[in-house]
């Protein structure tokens, strides 16, 4: 490492980014149970939203792909889902041989009560840092996601 990191090493970093981690994922448990959603529930809604607004929206087999999940788990995750008026399958306005996933306004409903207080929690939290300190953190992030992201698909898959 170059320069005083003044004392913040990357065991302590990496401690950080683990309770992160296992706050987030209690977070989203404590959610989840609160709307009778499993974590692949919101996972999946997730995963929808985002290729949604990214104009790609998912295929079954793509979201199976994204979640890492057998094509059985996925149908169950999405007949739940659609039992609970989440998510609708559709075909695709141009390629109609395909059956595309869609989020319905109550899980776009659901998505605010997850997020918006988490996301006012953490303006609050993070009024403190100037700009500079802001751009700093934004890499901080950036590069983690990613190293975690290629982590990720390294591992070995399990079957």
């Amino acid at each position: 490492m170059s320069g005083d990191t003044g004392g913040v090493d990357d065991s302590t970093l990496i401690g950080h980014i683990r309770t992160l981690m296992v706050e987030s994922s209690r977070f989203v448990h404590a959610f989840g149970d609160s709307h009778a959603l499993h974590r692949s529930d919101l996972a999946a809604l997730v995963a929808i939203m985002d290729a949604a607004t990214s104009g790609h929206p998912l295929s079954q087999g793509e979201l199976a792909n994204e979640l890492q999940l057998s094509a059985s788990a996925t149908t169950s995750v999405l007949d739940r889902l659609q039992a609970l008026g989440h998510v609708e399958r559709r075909r695709d306005d141009r390629d109609r041989r395909r059956v595309v996933l869609h989020i319905r306004p109550s899980a776009q409903k659901l998505g605010h009560e997850l997020f918006s207080p988490l996301g006012a929690a953490y303006a609050r939290a993070w009024a403190q840092f100037d700009e500079a300190e802001r751009r700093t953190i934004a890499r901080f992030l950036d590069v983690t996601v990613d190293a975690t992201a290629r982590t990720r698909h390294q591992r070995p898959r399990e079957d």
